[in-house]
Order: structure tokens, then sequence, then C-alpha cells
């Protein structure tokens, strides 16, 4: 029997990943740059990094990238996008990041139906900044600005990004993928390639939901923040297909 073995994708640097053990954000990394090789796009390829735990990511893409300021990853995405048309650019971006401070980018970049391309990590909490509350915090869950758990009389309900973002004309692609088995590794990657896909084709925005384990936030160890996301989030944000225009 032959072996196998899984290199590095070649869209990613070699310098070290600071993430904490057991979060998804390398696994979506190496997502990212698994379908940048096999697209054949590296020369072209943009990227925004958010503020937030990912705002090193220009460290470990092998391609230009940009750091932005919170929240602003569409609009700068759609600057480099409308002056550079023939780059495939991509925003990638936190809860916090996309949903709170950025929560007029995205939805205005889909209601122009930006050609670009964002990832959107969902792990129901501020990470980088020590576990506040985010706007997809679940109902119950504790954080360090809802000691108690969020309470939807005073904190207000999780925003369900696919589901809204769904109802605007211009989004074209979105669709919501897990990191937490194999399996569900698989169909992130799937999802991540054809929102790249769609955007060389020209098709407009996309953008991928990425259900996420923090276990440093969530103050569980790596098997109990996988249960978490099985449990509690996937109720809340089932995953799935929410809009493809471009389904044959």
């Amino acid at each position: 029997m032959s072996t196998i073995l899984a290199q590095k994708p070649k869209s990613l640097t070699d310098k070290p990943m600071h993430y904490c053990p057991g979060c998804g954000h390398g696994i979506v990394h190496r997502l990212i740059g698994e379908a940048i090789d096999e697209l054949n796009i590296a020369e072209r390829v943009i990227g925004v990094a958010p503020v937030g735990c990912a705002v090193f990511a220009d460290d470990y893409f092998a391609c230009d990238t940009v750091q932005g300021a919170h929240g602003r990853g569409p609009a700068i995405a759609t600057g480099i996008k409308r002056s550079k048309p023939e780059a495939i650019v991509f925003s990638y971006q936190g809860d916090g990041d996309l949903a709170s401070i950025g929560m007029g980018e995205i939805v205005h970049a889909a209601v122009r139906s930006e050609n670009i391309t964002v990832i959107f990590i969902n792990n129901a909490i501020y990470g980088m900044t020590g576990g506040q509350m985010a706007p997809t915090t679940l109902v119950g869950q504790v954080a360090t600005t809802a000691p108690k758990g969020r309470d939807p009389k005073l904190q207000g309900w999780p925003i369900n990004m696919c589901e809204m973002l769904a109802q605007i004309t211009g989004s074209k692609y979105l669709e919501r993928v897990a990191v937490d088995t194999p399996q569900h590794v698989m169909a992130a990657k799937k999802a991540i390639k054809k929102a790249f896909e769609n955007q060389v084709k020209g098709m407009g925005f996309g953008m991928v939901e990425v259900i996420s384990q923090c276990p440093t936030n969530w103050h569980a160890d790596v098997q109990q923040s996988l249960e978490f996301v099985r449990t509690k989030m996937m109720p809340q944000y089932p995953l799935g297909v929410f809009k493809d225009e471009g389904a044959n």
C-alpha cells in the first residue's frame, strides 16, 4: 500500500502559527491555501487580514496581504478589487470584526454584490481581547461581558449572518461549514474552493461562514470544545448552503 504524505500548501509560508491549541483558524488557513494552489491563482490573490486573532494572517499566507482597520475588510477588499479587477481578493474576518463593528461593511458589500470572497470565522466570542460577548455569542453562553450568560432581554439575540445576508439580492453564494470532524473539514474545503471559483467567474459577493472552536475563551479542553460546536453552536447555526446562484 502506498503512503500519501500531506504536504504544506505552497500558498502558506513556513512561519509557525501563533493560534491556541485546538483553535480552528489554522485548519481554515490550510484550506484556503489548498484552494488557492488547486485553482492556480496564487499570483493573483490579495488577502485582507482582520483585527482579531487572525491579525497576523499576513505572516501565514504566501500572497500579498494587507491589514485592515477593525471591521473594514470588505471595504478594503472592494477598493482592491475595483482598482485591480484581475485580482482574486478575499477578506478573512472573525465574528466581532464582521458582525459587530463591521456589520455595515459586510451588508453593503453584499448589497453592491462586490465580486469578493469573505471567509468568516464564527467562534461565538471575542478571542484576541479576552472573551467578551460577540454578536454571535449564544443565549446563555458565558462571556467576560456577560458573566451570567447572554440574556436576550439584556443583550439581544445571536445574529445568524448567512440567513440575514441571504435576503440581500446582491449576495450570490453563502454557505456555513465547520471544522470539527474530518468530514466537515472536507466539506469546508469544497465550499472555500467554490467561493474562490465563483469570484474567478465574476459571479459577485460570496461568503463562507466557518463554525470554529475556541477552547481558550470557552474555558474548555479540545474535546469539550468540539462537543460544544456540535451540541450548542450547530443548533443555532445549522450547516448548509443558504444561497447559491451558480448552482447547476
